[in-house]
């Protein structure tokens, strides 16, 4: 039953299984989630009145069949679908979706009788620590084991098409059907509307502070079902293993559980609600969030007052250092830039790749130049898909080159003297004269690599056709300027 105080929705919110899963291994079922939206792996309908219109309305929400499907295998084998399609690692236990996937039906029914009977216990996840892009600190995940993500995966699931609708248009990161290149185009729109100073918020460790207790009030505004919410602060207070020890989780939910996205959306969707109260622009990609204002000053009010906000009413913490108030092109968000109304590449975005390239071209290595580049390749056309959307295909240009560039001082390298440096010039087709002044001058291999002779012996060609470098800044994409026209960064 779907309870609205100060206005109606058509239908009540419900979530339908049709098809039959007798076993996990069989075609997924399909689910049909009614006034939601779409949710991976599930086919939703939207019929209810504008949820846009009612974020002043106090929504409640009684559906008791929530937790009972929670606790049917039925369920449970739709969310061990998604956990397998997602893949990932096992957690503390050591069990993989491939150990978990062998005993199923056993393993299902046994996660139905835990829930049903309160004996579930989740597992601390495993703490795992991986560098951030810019190199600086690392990033703290936590790996749940398969079974813990089995239950996150199936609540994420049922919770989803309630909290969905209700989240602001301004919101980007983890919903269905919304994207990153999505968040950059509506800054680049607002700020071509005339609000060219952005009001940029980094909250500092934003997952590791969310609180527990205003978390879970939150999503009783919406769920009154209290065995959801117990579950959910069980799942929030499993702990984290470290080194072999357990250390208790009493404020935080853990990137790298499928359930945290959704929590970190609740969360940050009060902030979304204040600032579209006080009748501000922005876009929010989970908790990074830029606000749009027409002048300096204006800008460093709102910073002040929004500050204020986040660390009273959210209890989350801005960081200072990062946060700032300044001219789009000398913001970067998202990994993009908005220079004279055009979306390019940041500056440090571009510096990060380079770094990349340089990672994957060591000095000394075993690996060969076909291997090399399958790596490079490997890694290039998953970073290119995503920065397509600069308006300046000169910039993947750029990238392209330095790779080129690094395999070339590496072929220089390899002919450890400057007399077989010389000899392979001259046999791949470099004049006699050129190819003496390349290896016989003073010149360290970086900078001979882009010296003429040597471009000449490996010219863009011969990795191109030979090699097989992917080559991406040629596609001519309809919002692409002509590869020729640079940008200047701050």
């Amino acid at each position: 039953m779907l309870e609205v105080k100060g206005g109606t929705c058509k239908r009540p919110w419900s979530l339908h299984l049709t098809g039959s899963l007798r076993s996990a291994t069989q075609e997924p079922t399909t689910i049909r989630a009614v006034n939601s939206g779409r949710i991976v792996g599930a086919r939703l309908t939207k019929d209810c009145c504008n949820m846009s219109k009612m974020s002043d309305m106090s929504l409640l929400i009684e559906e008791p069949r929530l937790f009972d499907n929670l606790c049917s295998t039925l369920y449970l084998g739709v969310g061990f679908k998604l956990v397998k399609k997602n893949k990932g690692a096992a957690g503390i236990d050591g069990v993989s979706i491939e150990d978990f996937e062998a005993n199923l039906d056993e393993e299902l029914s046994q996660l139905q009788q835990e829930l049903c009977n309160w004996t579930y216990q989740p597992s601390p996840v495993r703490r795992v620590e991986i560098p951030k892009p810019d190199g600086k600190g690392v990033r703290l995940l936590g790996i749940p084991t398969v079974r813990d993500r089995v239950v996150q995966t199936t609540l994420k699931l049922l919770l989803e098409p309630i909290f969905e609708p209700c989240f602001s248009p301004h919101s980007y990161g983890f919903r269905p059907s919304r994207s990153a290149h999505q968040a950059v185009a509506a800054a680049q729109q607002i700020i071509n509307n005339g609000k060219p100073y952005v009001v940029d918020i980094d909250l500092e460790k934003f997952f590791d502070r969310i609180n527990h207790d205003r978390l879970i009030a939150r999503m009783g505004e919406k769920i009154s079902d209290k065995r959801l919410l117990r579950l959910v602060g069980i799942l929030l207070r499993s702990g984290v293993m470290v080194n072999g020890v357990v250390n208790p989780s009493k404020e935080g939910a853990m990137q790298g559980g499928p359930l945290s996205p959704l929590l970190s959306n609740i969360v940050l969707d009060e902030l979304d609600q204040e600032l579209e109260r006080r009748g501000l622009e922005f876009c929010r990609f989970a908790d990074d969030c830029n606000i749009f204002v027409k002048s300096q000053k204006a800008a460093e009010r709102v910073m002040e007052k929004v500050s204020q906000f986040i660390e009273k009413k959210l209890k989350l913490k801005v960081n200072q250092d990062k946060s700032q108030v300044a001219l789009s092109d000398k913001v970067k968000f998202l990994g993009f830039t908005v220079v004279n109304g055009t979306i390019a590449i940041a500056h440090k975005a571009l510096q990060m790749a380079m770094n990349k390239v340089k990672a994957l071209t060591p000095r000394g290595t075993h690996n060969t130049l076909n291997s090399t580049m399958d790596k490079i390749n490997q890694w290039y056309v998953g970073w290119s898909n995503y920065y397509n959307l600069t308006n300046y295909p000169s910039q993947l240009g750029k990238i392209e080159a330095h790779i080129r560039r690094r395999l070339r001082s590496r072929l220089v390298s390899q002919q450890k003297r400057r007399q077989f440096l010389y000899q392979n010039l001259v046999k791949r087709g470099v004049p006699f004269k050129q190819a003496t002044k390349a290896a016989f001058s003073n010149n360290k291999r970086w900078a001979l690599s882009n010296t003429r002779a040597v471009t000449k012996a490996y010219p863009n060609s011969w990795f191109i056709n030979l090699k097989g470098q992917e080559i991406r800044s040629d596609q001519k994409l309809a919002h692409w300027f002509d590869v020729s026209q640079w940008i200047s960064l701050a």
